[in-house]
């Protein structure tokens, strides 16, 4: 019986009835189309703004508003002095060579894309030669105050 054309149906959950609005009277939906009578949403093009909150004044009208961002803002990935003479003790840099390339292979820089620029915070033993796109004086002094070198790579980004 199972197999008998007149008792197939369509599985459940798999039609749905549409409201079918403003098809008149019998349809149930007729009349004022579901929208209900007069009011702000009854008539055609309402709508409102998505920062509208019921006539109050807007939050982003109530919060203050100060300060500056430049569009042109470089957003350098730093690091310290203290930090580069770390990884020289734990042997992650061992020829005396640190270069942005350097710093993003041994995990110091997250993003290989952004700028470095050597802060000098924290002391510095070892003899080393620091190639980077910016020094703080007090880095340059450090480095240089150890035997080492810095030297200053154009940067595209702060060029712009």
């Amino acid at each position: 019986m199972a197999n008998i054309l007149s008792n197939l149906s369509y599985a459940k959950g798999s039609r749905k009835k549409k409201k079918r609005i403003g098809r008149g009277q019998g349809s149930g939906h007729g009349g004022t189309s579901t929208r209900g009578h007069k009011g702000q949403g009854s008539r055609s093009g309402s709508g409102l703004k998505r920062n509208f909150e019921g006539g109050q004044m807007p939050l982003v009208r109530r919060l203050p508003k100060f300060g500056f961002t430049p569009r042109n803002r470089v957003e350098y990935a730093v690091i310290n002095v203290d930090l580069i003479q770390k990884f020289i003790d734990d042997k992650r840099i061992t020829d005396g060579v640190v270069s942005p390339e350097v710093l993003v292979a041994i995990g110091a820089v997250s993003d290989k894309r952004a700028p470095v620029k050597v802060l000098g915070n924290g002391e510095l033993k070892a003899k080393v030669t620091v190639t980077a796109h910016k020094f703080s004086a007090s880095a340059v002094e450090k480095i240089t105050a150890a035997g080492g070198t810095a030297t200053e790579i154009p940067n595209a980004k702060a060029a712009e």
